[in-house]
């Protein structure tokens, strides 16, 4: 315990120390901080589980920490310079863009699973500017690039560790210098992976042909991924290899959103009482709402969590009629959410392209406009590190009782969206917004039926990821009711880039 710079519970040392002795086990010392050639032998997978407020976050800054400080490689999924014989490598990893932006904003240079598994192939020309900034190159010459659009790039890389955005700094484009992305075939060293619960077999099977030695951090009271009969991957783990944090340290912080979380493993609570719960924490403190009335100006940013996909159709038409919009239109603003790329198999290259890019299965991005090529939309990814794309797209926005949807803008083929005002709660793990709406009356039907999961409550496990998502204020709606919004759609507050990405049909090889 002498590498943490932290006073750690007992819990959070005990699972240090086993995750130091298996990074010891492969040649990384993380407590006198050296580094021994990789050593060879079974592939070692432990997992770090706890509930939401136990610390997985922290120790998995601390440990990231430690390794920077032995000499370990991040990686960033970006670029990647030549293979050096004694190099060791870490990626920080979590299944979407939302839930690594998420690790980022607390300082954790995290990265999609996508762009690890997916790498870039860099046109040889540009590839020199990003051997010049990670220091393995001299400073290039590039016909048209100044040195005054070679010194931004330096500036900018300087401040931020992303060749994307410092050659887009210097005024350059994906397209320009990506030609391509293909999959990993060579090995990395330490995997971490936020947000667990997340992962299905497919993946962990992927990620465990990648990382020797792969950490996942989970919460096992989240939902399971669909299709896993309620089970997660470290379910499957012997005894040996979890490593539990039993203690919350965020309920020490007086933290009403947590309280009400934990407060759904005591297994008298019913759903009226835990109700009565929210109420009184409502009156208490600001950081809990009572609301009668959905808000449909913070379903622009945030969507509403449900459980039903029914009334997650029927708040969508309602978001929609209170801005306005009209039924054959789609407005700049408006929220979506990915729901795959449908694309044929010859079209694998453009696929991992979108894919490494952000647009993968439940990402959240907001439309911006039509794209100069028919079919195509101008998208902001929320979360991604260049959030700015134009895309072929297909977007679908359901109909209550309607088998077809309405599609206001449709390539033949490309991602496929559908509209992210509101969204299942299932769809929102790995998430976090700053205000989160709870649809309360699905839970309520939840409690209704009696089903269970893994042997819960099925609405408890719900009402548990729900609350969770919010990372200051919980608004429980109790009514299904939605409050008119004050001002228009606006694309005002998205943060912008210095050179959007452009994905165009050239892009096909």
């Amino acid at each position: 315990m002498q590498a943490a710079t932290l006073t750690f519970s007992h819990d959070q040392a005990e699972a240090w120390d086993r995750v130091a002795e298996t990074l010891g086990g492969a040649g990384i010392d993380i407590v006198d901080g050296s580094l021994s050639p990789a050593a060879t032998g079974k592939p070692s997978v432990l997992a770090v589980i706890g509930k939401a407020g136990s610390g997985k976050t922290m120790l998995l800054a601390e440990l990231a920490r430690a390794l920077g400080e032995a000499g370990v490689d991040t990686i960033s999924g970006d670029y990647e310079g030549k293979r050096r014989k004694d190099r060791r490598t870490l990626a920080i990893l979590a299944p979407t863009n939302k839930a690594a932006s998420v690790l980022r904003g607390r300082g954790v240079p995290a990265t999609t699973i996508h762009r690890i598994l997916y790498t870039p192939v860099y046109d040889p020309e540009y590839e020199k500017i990003a051997e010049w900034l990670t220091g393995t190159g001299d400073r290039p010459e590039v016909e048209g690039l100044t040195d005054a659009a070679l010194d931004r790039a330096k500036a900018f890389y300087d401040q931020v560790k992303s060749i994307p955005g410092a050659l887009a700094a210097a005024g350059l484009r994906g397209s320009d210098f990506i030609l391509g992305w293909k999959r990993r075939e060579d090995p990395l060293d330490i995997g971490f992976v936020d947000e667990a619960s997340m992962l299905d077999e497919r993946q962990l099977t992927d990620l465990r042909e990648i990382f020797p030695t792969l950490i996942l951090f989970g919460d096992p009271a989240q939902l399971a991924p669909v299709g896993q009969s309620g089970e997660m991957v470290f379910d499957g783990l012997s005894e040996g290899r979890k490593l539990v944090l039993h203690r919350v340290h965020r309920q020490e912080e007086d933290n009403p959103i947590l309280d009400l979380a934990h407060a759904l493993s005591d297994p008298d609570v019913t759903f009226e009482r835990f109700e009565s719960m929210v109420a009184d924490a409502a009156r208490r403190d600001d950081r809990v709402r009572w609301a009668e009335r959905v808000d449909a100006a913070m379903m622009a940013r945030s969507p509403v969590l449900v459980w039903r996909n029914q009334t997650r159709i029927r708040l969508i038409q309602a978001f929609r009629a209170a801005y306005g919009v009209a039924p054959d239109e789609l407005l700049p603003g408006e929220p979506l959410i990915c729901d795959g790329i449908e694309l044929p198999l010859k079209h694998r290259k453009k696929r991992l392209d979108l894919e490494a890019r952000g647009l993968i299965k439940g990402a959240q991005v907001i439309y911006l406009g039509p794209g100069n090529k028919p079919g195509f939309a101008r998208l902001h990814v929320m979360g991604a590190e260049d959030p700015r794309i134009s895309a072929a797209s297909i977007i679908k926005i359901e109909l209550p009782d309607e088998e077809e949807p309405f599609i206001p803008a449709a390539a033949t083929m490309g991602a496929a969206f559908l509209h992210g005002s509101a969204v299942t709660i299932h769809k929102a793990q790995g998430s976090q917004w700053p205000d989160v709406q709870v649809f309360a009356p699905d839970l309520f039907v939840a409690a209704r039926t009696g089903r269970t999961e893994a042997g819960i409550p099925l609405w408890k496990r719900l009402a548990y990821v729900a609350i969770t998502r919010a990372e200051t204020r919980l608004h429980w709606v109790v009514r299904n009711r939605l409050a008119r919004p004050a001002e228009p759609l606006t694309t005002g507050d998205l943060p912008n880039t210095t050179a959007p990405l452009a994905l165009s049909a050239s892009d096909e090889g």
